[in-house]
């Protein structure tokens, strides 16, 4: 994909697989609901999550966005880079409200207030991206 078509895809991706490394070494992948912020994936999550003990550690992570049913029409997207954590209730409750709005529909002022009693507990994560890998099948013109 083109970097536009890989901004277009991912814009339009629901969830994203997150990779961290556990204690042990081995991938700790978790299915993360996410926002778009400058054209970076922002996530939020609880402060005392396995996620944030995995990035206190290690910061290197894997994100993967994939659609497709049939081999001829899989697309995807993966990007490596280095997770930040992020300790902002005002970033953690924008994070939230571009989610709900994402998934839900629009918010109104009581839904954000109820978003920010929320964004307490959490910590946002911020990728910045080092290396994007991606596919689309249906470029193939059905020759594999």
């Amino acid at each position: 994909m083109t970097p536009e078509e890989q901004a277009a895809f991912l814009a339009g991706t629901k969830t994203l697989i997150l990779s961290s490394i556990d204690s042990s070494g081995y991938p700790h992948s978790v299915a993360m609901w996410f926002s778009l912020i400058d054209g970076i994936v922002h996530m939020t999550t609880f402060r005392k999550s396995q996620k944030v003990l995995n990035l206190g550690r290690n910061s290197r992570v894997s994100l993967l966005a994939e659609s497709g049913t049939h081999y001829a029409e899989l697309r995807g997207l993966m990007i490596r880079g280095q997770a930040d954590i992020v300790e902002d209730v005002d970033l953690c409750t924008d994070i939230l409200a571009d989610i709900h709005s994402r998934h839900f529909g629009s918010n109104d002022a009581s839904a954000r207030d109820i978003l920010r009693r929320q964004a307490t507990k959490r910590v946002a994560i911020r990728v910045r991206p080092e290396r994007i890998a991606s596919w689309d099948h249906s470029k193939l013109g059905g020759v594999y």
